[in-house]
């Protein structure tokens, strides 16, 4: 009898004990030791870790426990945050896709890689994402909201390391991130934590934390949350100063000059505390080491080109997230676009657990019949609860002789709210804008709702619109303000009101050995009014996308124009402009992309229908084969057909061919060859880029433009060096 009377005692102490025990967080235990990086995992101190495992399938076969296992160990020792990972795979090989740094959709996505998020804030609003492939490659990126889910940031760099090995079929990764080289708060002691494994042989995805296939697998709300031991203010190497120089030589051909040029510059970070950073750069050589691909377009409006330049990438969120696609108050790429900038200042991070600040000076010097500017941001972000998040920036963009401002200036004040439900399927925003500028006032506001339902068969989105004829935005990308007229020659702003729609229904084949997905209701509308109130054009889309298991994807749809044409028109840019009118007009299209874990990967798309007055075709083809580890070839070309009967006609080929050499992942030639004679232009780039010290690169670049009958124009060639000093 006492036995069982101790055995029941002995059971309700240990069930909560137990029970309290389950419940406990994962944690980053603190560990004062050091390692030797090698992808080996022969230290001690990883036997001593609890193990985070039980993997599961994010494609395919969503949800499901991951057949080939996934152990992820960690612990950090106040300097570096120290990761390992051993996949069990089913064979021995390894497959990359590329060996170049930061080229997130092939060196990590086409690869055998393993990832990792990091919300360091646990807030749900910006994290870091870092991957590295089998090849020893490194991808780091930031993280940011953005309408309703997340988006990835890939220029930004920092410093950190990884090591690789296969033993047998296990596939093992050893990753060291310094802390200083994320923001978080000291003592804080939750992150949101979140990783996955990718076998391209397989074409398998898999995440520590189960994610429908409706949501990226990044999206920051579906990370685990780890509390984390005896994290304290990193004070060590807080103050990095990485000098350059680059000496550049240019021919203009057609005007017979030449022009040589030495420029020095420096860049300095400097880390305030562990989530506060203040960055400067004096006299940068902003040159543009990674040449823009070249496009065709056939729309009235210009087209959006991202930033690359480092200074605008640390929290580059804060900056560029102040408004909506086609309606952005802040574009750093008009800053320094037409002159060059002297020098930058900017302070971004955490001053609070909930509360972010940006604030960025730039200015840029005078040139000829430019005028020097002072570009000014402030950006307050503040997460009011779990559901909604505010926002408040100024923008200023104005005028100096020296050090004193002149009277011409454009302004931007606004507020964004966001919201996300707790269940994760409704998610909203509103933004409230306004703008001043010099000589110009009334009819400056801009105001947006949107609101979008994502749920795992389907989703939607319904928002509305109005931007103002006056709401310019000097430092901003607002395209559809500006109409121009090909006639007259001028340029018109006219606001105009859009309201915007999305269904989209797919079912999931879990059990099908052929199909993955099938999207086969995607009805999108936007649709524009003009400052009278009159429907200026307005786009009805039906698509209808097939998924295959191996990723192989069969696309078609049709697509509805009206619109109604206020300024005269000339696409094929020959002075025969489409008149004034009202047009209405359809065309449909199909496609096929092939699996993206073969070494020779095609695809191709084509379209026809009417084009306002005529007749509009259009064929796209592309083909990839990989080399590797050695290289990667890529060869696209499009053709676009347009007929305007009486107007005239012509043909736009666009041809683009990529080679990419890779002697290690750190050293790599690159080449650029692209025809486009919408443009007259006919451009060859050659890049050889080596890192030969963590974020320190030499860069030999030529570049060389002839017209489309190969009539060379213009050539150059630029050396560049930089080298990154930590103290």
């Amino acid at each position: 009898m006492k036995k069982i009377v101790l055995f029941f005692g002995v059971l309700l102490i240990t069930l909560p004990v137990k029970a309290q025990s389950q419940l406990q967080k994962p944690r980053i235990a603190f560990k004062d030791v050091k390692i030797q990086l090698d992808g080996k995992l022969e230290e001690p101190v990883w036997s001593d870790l609890v193990t985070e495992g039980n993997f599961l399938n994010y494609i395919p076969n969503n949800g499901t426990l991951a057949a080939n296992k996934t152990a992820v160990k960690m612990f950090h020792n106040g300097k570096n945050l120290y990761i390992s990972a051993v996949y069990h795979d089913t064979s021995s090989k390894v497959q990359i896709g590329s060996l170049k740094r930061d080229d997130i959709g092939v060196s990590g996505a086409e690869s055998d890689s393993f990832a990792i998020i990091l919300d360091t804030y646990n807030q749900q609003q910006a994290g870091y994402f870092f991957i590295v492939n089998m090849g020893g490659t490194l991808i780091d990126a930031l993280l940011a909201r953005s309408g309703e889910g997340f988006r990835v940031s890939r220029s930004w760099n920092t410093v950190w390391n990884a090591k690789t090995s296969t033993q047998g079929n296990l596939k093992i990764f050893e990753v060291e991130i310094p802390l200083k080289a994320i923001g978080y708060k000291e003592n804080a002691s939750e992150w949101g934590v979140m990783f996955h494994t990718r076998n391209i042989k397989l074409n398998e995805w898999t995440t520590s934390t189960p994610i429908d296939r409706n949501y990226t697998q990044f999206d920051l709300r579906f990370t685990k949350t780890f509390s984390i031991e005896n994290l304290k203010e990193n004070k060590a190497s807080r103050f990095a100063i990485t000098p350059s120089i680059t000496s550049s030589f240019s021919e203009d051909v057609r005007n017979a000059s030449k022009e040589t040029t030495l420029k020095p510059s420096v860049d300095v970070q400097f880390n305030l505390s562990s989530s506060l950073k203040l960055d400067a750069t004096i006299n940068p050589g902003f040159s543009q080491i990674d040449v823009d691909r070249q496009v065709t377009n056939l729309s009235r409006f210009s087209v959006f080109f991202p930033e690359r330049r480092n200074f605008f990438l640390e929290n580059s969120d804060l900056f560029t997230n102040l408004g909506v696609s086609g309606v952005n108050p802040f574009y750093s790429r008009r800053i320094g676009a037409n002159s060059e900038i002297s020098f930058g200042l900017k302070l971004s991070g955490n001053i609070a657990k909930k509360t972010r600040l940006g604030i960025l000076n730039v200015a840029t010097k005078e040139e000829e019949n430019i005028a020097a500017q002072n570009y000014g941001v402030l950006v307050v972000q503040q997460q009011l609860s779990k559901r909604f998040t505010a926002t408040g920036f100024l923008i200023n963009r104005q005028e100096v002789n020296g050090f004193s401002f002149k009277d011409d200036y454009n302004r931007i004040v606004g507020v964004n709210v966001n919201y996300q439900s707790t269940n994760k399927r409704w998610t909203g925003l509103a933004n409230l804008a306004s703008s001043a500028t010099s000589d110009i006032s009334g009819a400056n506001d801009f105001y947006n709702l949107g609101v979008w339902y994502n749920k795992i068969n389907i989703s939607g989105y319904a928002g509305i619109r109005k931007v103002e004829k006056n709401y310019i935005t000097d430092v901003g990308f607002v395209p559809r303000l500006y109409n121009y007229d090909a006639i007259s020659q001028t340029v018109i702003r006219e606001g105009y009101t859009q309201a915007s729609g999305r269904i989209s229904l797919t079912k999931f084949y879990k059990n099908s050995k052929s199909i993955d997905r099938h999207r086969y209701l995607n009805l999108s509308n936007n649709t524009y009014w003009d400052e009278l109130g009159d429907i200026a054009q307005s786009t009805l889309v039906l698509n209808n996308d097939l998924i295959f298991k191996d990723q192989s994807t069969l696309y078609g749809g049709v697509r509805f124009e009206h619109v109604n044409l206020k300024y005269p028109f000339d696409p094929l840019n020959k002075g025969n402009a489409i008149v004034a009118g009202t047009y209405k007009y359809v065309d449909v299209g199909g496609g096929y992309a092939s699996a993206d874990n073969k070494k020779l990967q095609y695809g191709g798309n084509m379209s026809y229908g009417s084009y306002y007055n005529g007749y509009k075709n259009r064929v796209s083809i592309n083909a990839q084969y990989r080399l590797m580890p050695l290289a990667r070839l890529q060869l696209r070309y499009e053709r676009n057909g347009i007929d305007l009967k009486e107007l005239g006609s012509d043909t736009f080929h666009l041809a683009r061919f990529t080679g990419e050499v890779f002697f290690s992942n750190r050293l790599n030639w690159t080449t650029y060859v692209q025809y486009n004679t919408q443009f007259d232009n006919f451009n060859i780039n050659s890049r050889l880029q080596w890192e030969y010290k963590p974020l320190s690169y030499v860069y030999l670049v030529i570049s060389d433009n002839y017209s489309q009958d190969i009539a060379r124009q213009n050539w150059g060639i630029a050396f560049k060096m930089n080298y990154r000093f930590d103290f």
